[in-house]
């Protein structure tokens, strides 16, 4: 792992991004919501396998591409949305966006981008980019007082 500054790290290994997606979820609170973007292939749906675990959900996180959306049950339940697909905001909130992104568990989006006029003001917005040989930079981008204070306190040194 290689820190920059204190808003993206470097990951080095899939197995480094699902640590940081595991640190990540022990500040989730029901109600958040992550947005995630990046390149086909950059980590995201590894970051959300993280994230579950950390959640303490046992269940086998994949992609939604195809269904927009899964359901993983437990203490806090995961919506995990992959919007790849739409092409409008309209066609999210025609499937009851609302409805998870403000109910009692954790709201994540990949390709979030796409819908960020949606996205509540309060979010978390989590940029993969492809770096040097097979590495991967992750940038927070925080929305909201809550997030700031989150990813301010958040030591990614030497903690993957």
């Amino acid at each position: 792992m290689d820190i920059h500054n204190k808003n993206f790290i470097i990951t080095t290994s899939e197995k480094e991004t699902l640590n940081l997606a595991e640190k990540i979820a022990k500040l989730i609170k029901p109600g958040d919501v992550i947005s995630i973007s990046g390149e086909l292939g950059t980590g995201k749906t590894c970051f959300v396998k993280g994230l579950a675990k950390g959640l303490g959900i046992s269940q086998i996180v994949t992609s939604p591409s195809f269904v927009i959306l899964k359901i993983y049950h437990n203490k806090i339940p995961l919506y995990h949305f992959d919007v790849y697909r739409l092409d409008k905001p309209f066609q999210l909130e025609d499937i009851g966006f609302n409805q998870f992104q403000y109910a009692d568990g954790v709201t994540v989006i990949e390709w979030g981008n796409k819908m960020k006029e949606l996205l509540a003001f309060d979010h978390l917005q989590v940029k993969f980019d492809y770096y040097e040989n097979k590495k991967r930079k992750i940038k927070f981008i925080p929305h909201g007082e809550s997030w700031v204070k989150k990813i301010k306190n958040l030591n990614l040194i030497n903690s993957i």
